[in-house]
């Protein structure tokens, strides 16, 4: 079927600001679908109006009953970056979507700080947990917000503040392009000012010397995790998180995450990258939901259950971590599970779990390794070596 729907970016100056083939589409459309917030696109148009339903799939329902029309639908700048744009594309074939992309909230926002684009990190919070944008705080970072909520630039601010960052500039965009355009300015530690609800929000992140650093590299300190002692330790963490190998929207399930800290890093390390913690235990699955929320990482889905038989159901992995509880029948699970070039990472304490380790090198290869470490710690006569216990890890790739 030839192009029948139209995905039509705007921004505040309304018909006045779009290029002449997209006016040309909303001047030919039988239907026009669009949201209250839109500008208007005054009386000479002919198309049918219809408003935006309130739920996404509804608006996916009413766009397949139209299929046949002269449809456009109406965005706010461009529809294919943090917009409806994608949704509607993946339930649509795209060979029946043209998109007409406007000037980005982001591309605005950029101009008006004299920001290189390339150079920021662009986030939305927009129907998001804000917490997310707490894994982006860093040194000199400068990040551009699509923000809803009069009350969300407040809460950022205080996310900066409690981690050191309390001199970062924030700027507040509202209405860019258009008649009611204004620039709101303030330091984070000191912000009070109201915002109207739809804003883009630019912060330079300005730290202090006792600032928390928290790189998205592995490797966190221990101490920023909330935790009853299992925890995997800093270095094996990083080691884990390196042979695991988190990629962009991977899925990871971490099997007795504990505490989440393992979970939570793949996160971290990577834009979009998923995970499920299945923790038999529900304390410590509390404690993973406070660490996820505290390290930016609010989207770390919690399963309670024993495995494998918490694997009944889930999505299929691009990477697994087996640490406590470890046993042939555990792996075997683990492994079909896997997605092709598949990751699976086993950690293992004891001696038992060091034999099945090596067990498993000798049947399938991969990588077998012994990890020790030791860290300086004070005592009577000075810093002295404390060695944790040893990790016998074996990992390997599905292919």
């Amino acid at each position: 079927m030839a192009a029948w729907l139209h995905v039509v970016g705007i921004g505040e100056d309304g018909m006045a600001g779009l290029s002449p083939p997209a006016r040309a589409v909303l001047e030919a459309a039988e239907v026009i679908v669009g949201g209250d917030r839109h500008p208007s696109l005054g009386p000479k148009l002919a198309a049918e109006r219809r408003p935006w339903p309130e739920r996404f799939d509804d608006l996916i329902g009413l766009l397949r009953s139209l299929r046949g029309r002269r449809v456009a639908v109406i965005v706010t700048g461009d529809p294919l970056w943090y917009s409806i744009g994608a949704r509607i594309g993946r339930a649509i074939p795209p060979a029946e979507i043209v998109y007409h992309p406007q000037l980005s909230a982001f591309q605005l926002a950029a101009a008006r700080m004299g920001w290189s684009l390339a150079d920021v990190e662009t986030l939305t919070v927009h129907g998001r947990p804000v917490e997310q944008m707490i894994a982006f705080i860093q040194p000199d970072a400068r990040l551009l917000i699509l923000a809803t909520g009069s009350e969300t630039p407040k809460r950022i601010a205080r996310f900066l503040a409690e981690r050191g960052f309390g001199q970062s500039r924030m700027t507040a965009l509202v209405a860019m392009g258009g008649t009611e355009e204004a620039r709101i300015e303030g330091v984070a530690q000191d912000w009070t000012a109201e915002v109207p609800a739809f804003n883009t929000l630019a912060v330079e992140c300005i730290a202090a010397p006792d600032a928390a650093l928290q790189p998205r590299v592995p490797g966190l300190e221990d101490a920023l995790f909330r935790h009853d002692g299992t925890i995997t330790r800093r270095e094996v963490r990083a080691a884990t998180l390196a042979k695991l190998m988190p990629m962009r929207g991977a899925l990871l399930w971490d099997v007795g995450t504990g505490c989440g800290a393992v979970a939570i890093e793949w996160m971290r390390a990577a834009r979009y990258a998923r995970a499920i913690g299945i923790e038999p235990r529900a304390d410590r699955r509390l404690m993973a939901a406070a660490n996820a929320l505290a390290l930016g990482t609010p989207r770390l889905d919690l399963v309670e259950g024993e495995a494998p038989a918490a694997f009944a159901g889930l999505p299929a992995p691009d990477a697994i971590c087996l640490g406590g509880g470890l046993s042939e029948q555990l792996v075997e699970a683990a492994w079909a599970a896997l997605r092709p070039l598949g990751r699976l990472v086993v950690n293992a304490l004891t001696a038992e779990q060091a034999a099945l380790a090596g067990r498993l090198a000798a049947q399938r290869g991969g990588d077998l390794v012994r990890l020790e470490v030791a860290r300086a710690e004070a005592g009577p006569s000075g810093l002295a070596w404390q060695a944790q216990v040893p990790v016998v890890q074996w990992s390997a790739v599905k292919r």
